[in-house]
């Protein structure tokens, strides 16, 4: 009994020890710059939402924080990366769709998706189905009833393969039990033009990039993928409401960082995060760039992670898409 007792008490004792020295650490912590791995290009939507965010963050926290762009393999090598960076909050990563498209897509990745943890989310962007104007489809179930009757004789447009517009379009056609060709294009922009130019029939790509076509005339938006309908095109319905139950899909974007963060850090950075996202120039922004703002804390962004990586799994094996 007594060594029962004696183990208890050790056993706590190191707990304690173990919680007051993480508490410690994040009553100091930063003391330097923290680097902000971004997996893309700069320029880009997603690299554009983090020079937006890190100098807010920067001012939250006391400390500078660093963009450093390391793209390649659709997102994969920033993402490894991070994984393997020391989880002591100095080292931050751009989440985006690759951490939940890419476990779906691949069986080998240069990072295991157990060693990235989430931090927070900051917001979603709308993809969008489009058509020709000239096709005269109005909705939907319009554009739907037109590939049943012809089946494999539609095509659709997307930025290549496994990308979230991809992905976007087979989620549809596994819904509406529709048969309708890939034709991959190189980026969003050539398949916008490939659509225009009765190359295809049909589109998704990321709001941004199709608003400017959509309010010019030249490309009819039928629906957007979002659980809401974005407020740059408040008269589009949402999938959902155009008959696609349970059709969700954006390109979100927040904040993730190496498994093994110091809860007090994780704590302390997504409280920050939290006031940044808060803030109404952020939320602004966020809307001028085609974004929707969409907090959501450590626990919430995980769970949607989970919930999109079985979502793709479903998508990849009904299209049987496999990239390694």
């Amino acid at each position: 009994m007594r060594r029962r007792n004696w183990t208890a008490f050790v056993v706590t004792g190191l707990t304690a020890a173990v919680f007051s020295s993480s508490a410690a650490f994040a009553q100091s912590w930063p003391t330097r710059p923290i680097k902000l791995v971004v997996p893309f290009p700069p320029g880009g939507l997603i690299d554009n939402m983090a020079r937006l965010v890190a100098p807010k963050l920067a001012l939250e926290l006391g400390q500078a924080v660093v963009i450093d762009n390391k793209p390649g393999a659709g997102g994969n090598l920033g993402a490894a990366e991070a994984a393997r960076s020391a989880a002591d909050g100095y080292t931050l990563l751009m989440a985006s769709p690759p951490l939940t498209i890419s476990p779906a897509l691949y069986s080998k990745l240069p990072y295991k998706p157990e060693q990235i943890v989430a931090v927070a989310l900051l917001g979603r962007v709308p993809n969008v189905l489009m058509v020709s104007p000239e096709s005269g489809i109005q909705s939907v179930e319009q554009l739907t009833a037109l590939a049943k009757s012809k089946p494999g004789q539609l095509n659709y447009a997307s930025n290549g393969q496994g990308t979230s517009l991809h992905l976007s379009a087979e989620l549809y056609k596994s819904q509406s039990g529709t048969f309708v060709t890939h034709i991959p294009y190189r980026g969003a922009a050539a398949g916008l033009t490939g659509l225009m130019a009765g190359e295809v029939q049909l589109m998704f790509d990321n709001l941004p990039s199709a608003l400017g076509l959509i309010n010019g005339g030249k490309l009819k938006a039928l629906a957007v993928t979002t659980p809401q309908r974005s407020s740059a095109l408040p008269l589009v319905p949402t999938m959902e409401e155009a008959g696609m139950k349970g059709f969700q899909v954006s390109s979100w974007f927040g904040v993730a960082a190496p498994a093994g963060l110091p809860v007090p850090v994780l704590q302390k950075l997504e409280q920050a995060l939290e006031r940044v996202a808060n803030q109404p120039e952020v939320k602004a922004a966020m809307l001028k760039a085609g974004a929707e703002p969409a907090w959501a804390n450590s626990q919430g962004l995980a769970a949607f992670m989970q919930t999109d990586t079985a979502q793709w799994k479903k998508v990849a094996e009904f299209a049987k898409i496999a990239l390694d």
